[in-house]
């Protein structure tokens, strides 16, 4: 299985449908996008990701602590 949006081969079942085996949630380890198995994703070609994106992506901010 390879990952829509970057291509990448390293791709893991992340979880299963908690009811009845329906489905199962799928994630790539390099580019970190996620499906369900009864999804059929398209990715538009201006959000696809090659290396090079992937290692000037910025990095999100950590939530702060909240105020007491």
């Amino acid at each position: 299985m390879k990952c829509h949006r970057c291509g990448s081969d390293k791709v893991r079942k992340m979880a299963d449908s908690p009811v009845g085996n329906v489905w199962e949630v799928y994630v790539c380890e390099k580019c970190c996008y996620s499906w369900r198995s009864t999804e059929n994703p398209v990715v538009m070609e201006k959000f696809k990701l090659d290396d090079n994106k992937i290692a000037n992506m910025g990095v999100i901010p950590p939530i702060p602590p909240l105020k007491k």
